[in-house]
């Protein structure tokens, strides 16, 4: 059984080991495509095939759309060429339910894998073609937050986007630049409307997405390199909008044990691609059963039915209700408190820590305790049911093969809106005092403790990528479990960073405290999961 056996002929083993197969007729799909894109994404990553592909899946399946989705790749040119590009760009989506069931779907709704790098003529000529059409209505990202960025984690300006500011639209290096690039051509050809719509996991994504494209146009005419018309153009949200939207659904590596699963159906295509750059990818591709997506509906161009198949399309301000439920504290923060703790206890499954007594009751009180009060409920999702679902059906799905050490990667990227926009909710309340927090300081505290690179067990750990690390673990580089420490020394200049935490803690009441709490982390083996028992009782 292989995915590029589907394109000549269908046998009857796939449907009775339980696959679920296209209904569509692809080939059609794929010439209607040709002829009038409509979709293009940014982003060929994991959680692009398991939730916005397989959300057109739907649709294709249902006879109530006839267009593909084109994806196009900048930052890790081999997963379009060993990925997509060797199985027709198909893939294979396993949902991984929370029962112990498995769903297997064949996903044939991307038709065409473009590498989107100007140092690939071909793909990018082609891309050109895509943004000239008047059809194109949304072009969507999942890049990871660091893809809009154009500084680094100083605040400096990028040398290659400081060179795209100077350069001519054909000579990009950064897909920010790439993509206004491709906006240009649209502007200078047929000047229709379109949507950039970014669907990654950060806060107000569309503003990070806008604001990366928008610093190449108004450098370009700035330098007389483009027309004062292609910024108004950019700028008119009839024609250019970048709507908002939250993205939910846990998407792991590809995993061993899934692997073995779909051979022993006789699924061949199970090679673990481990590129040059470090992406984990495969021709199939694992994830819970959960998802969410809601969007601004700010589509100047139209868009495709997507409502009919889950999407939830609301306004500006319902999205950001539900993004900051979510990021702030039904989810993204409980992640980040069993990462940090996960690594320092040794763990080395997310749904093994929450069979942690300690760790369970962490989450569970920070989360029901000091995060709902500040939660404003968005209408379309009930926050407490959501953190109802997360609590006892998604972390503790054992089938889910997620790890602290993935989840704690760019942790110093994540603290500020994870924890700053709760701790600055209390500072802005008349009813909260920030100084009642416990449980958030304690996950703060358990972050500087993991920047020692020890385990509560005083062995070394390899620490996972972080743009921040190397600048912030030199702080507590000279600090030993039981040995006597200037906690306030050592401390200062990571607790009192707002880039990292979003406020200065000192200032917001908290330095002190985490300090404590960072003191007692560090008073000698067994040390960490001493403090946790203190302090979730």
């Amino acid at each position: 059984m292989k995915l590029t056996d589907l394109q000549k002929e269908v046998s009857g083993e796939w449907e009775a080991k339980g696959y679920e197969l296209p209904t569509y007729d692809r080939e059609q799909v794929k010439k209607k495509t040709v002829q009038a894109p409509t979709w293009v994404h940014f982003g060929a990553g994991n959680i692009f095939r398991a939730f916005p592909a397989e959300i057109l899946q739907r649709l294709l399946n249902k006879g109530e759309y006839d267009t593909g989705i084109i994806v196009a790749e900048s930052f890790d040119h081999e997963i379009i060429t060993k990925a997509y590009k060797p199985y027709d760009s198909m893939s294979l989506s396993v949902v991984l339910k929370a029962n112990g069931t498995i769903e297997k779907k064949v996903v044939g709704s991307v038709v065409e894998a473009l590498v989107a790098d100007q140092a690939e003529p071909s793909d990018f000529a082609r891309l050109e073609e895509i943004f000239e059409a008047p059809s194109l209505q949304m072009v969507s990202f999942t890049i990871t937050e660091k893809g809009y960025s154009i500084y680094d984690g100083k605040g400096d300006i990028l040398p290659v986007v400081e060179q795209g500011f100077k350069e001519a639209p054909e000579k990009q290096g950064h897909l920010m630049g790439r993509v206004a690039a491709l906006c240009y051509r649209r502007f200078r050809t047929c000047g229709a409307p379109v949507a950039l719509a970014s669907m990654d996991n950060c806060s107000h994504n569309g503003d990070k997405l806008k604001a990366g494209v928008m610093a190449f146009v108004e450098a370009w005419v700035k330098n007389g390199i483009v027309e004062n018309e292609f910024e108004a153009y950019m700028k008119d949200d009839t024609k250019v909008s970048f709507p908002w939207s939250m993205i939910d659904k846990i998407t792991p590596r590809p995993d061993e044990n899934v692997k073995a699963m779909l051979e022993k159906d006789g699924f061949e295509q199970t090679e673990l691609i481990i590129t040059s750059r470090g992406t984990y990818t495969s021709p199939f591709v694992n994830s819970e059963e959960t998802g969410y997506l809601v969007m601004e509906d700010a589509f100047p161009n139209g868009r495709p039915p997507l409502d009919q198949a889950g999407v939830l399309f609301t306004d500006r301000e319902t999205v950001d209700k539900v993004e900051k439920m979510k990021v702030c504290t039904c989810l993204n923060p409980l992640h980040t408190a069993l990462a940090i703790y996960g690594c320092l206890l040794s763990h080395t499954s997310i749904h093994g820590e929450m069979e942690d007594a300690e760790l369970r009751a962490l989450i569970e009180k920070m989360c029901y305790d000091e995060g709902m009060p500040v939660v404003v409920n968005p209408g379309v999702i009930d926050p407490k049911e959501f953190a109802d679902a997360v609590l006892n059906l998604r972390l503790p799905n054992p089938f889910m093969p997620d790890t602290p050490q993935r989840i704690v990667t760019d942790t110093s990227q994540k603290l500020p809106i994870r924890f700053g926009e709760t701790i600055k909710s209390y500072l802005a309340s008349d009813s909260l005092e920030v100084e009642a927090l416990t449980l958030i300081p304690l996950v703060l505290a358990g972050w500087c403790r993991y920047l020692m690179g020890v385990n509560d067990d005083g062995d070394v750990f390899e620490q996972s990528p972080d743009p921040r690390l190397d600048e912030v673990r030199q702080y507590v580089s000279g600090v030993t479990l039981g040995g006597v420490t200037d906690v306030h020394k050592v401390l200062e200049p990571i607790l009192s960073d707002e880039t990292i935490f979003a406020v200065n803690l000192y200032e917001a009441g908290l330095g002190g405290k985490i300090e404590g709490m960072f003191a007692e982390l560090t008073a000698g083996t067994g040390a960490v999961r001493k403090t946790l028992k203190k302090y979730v009782k």
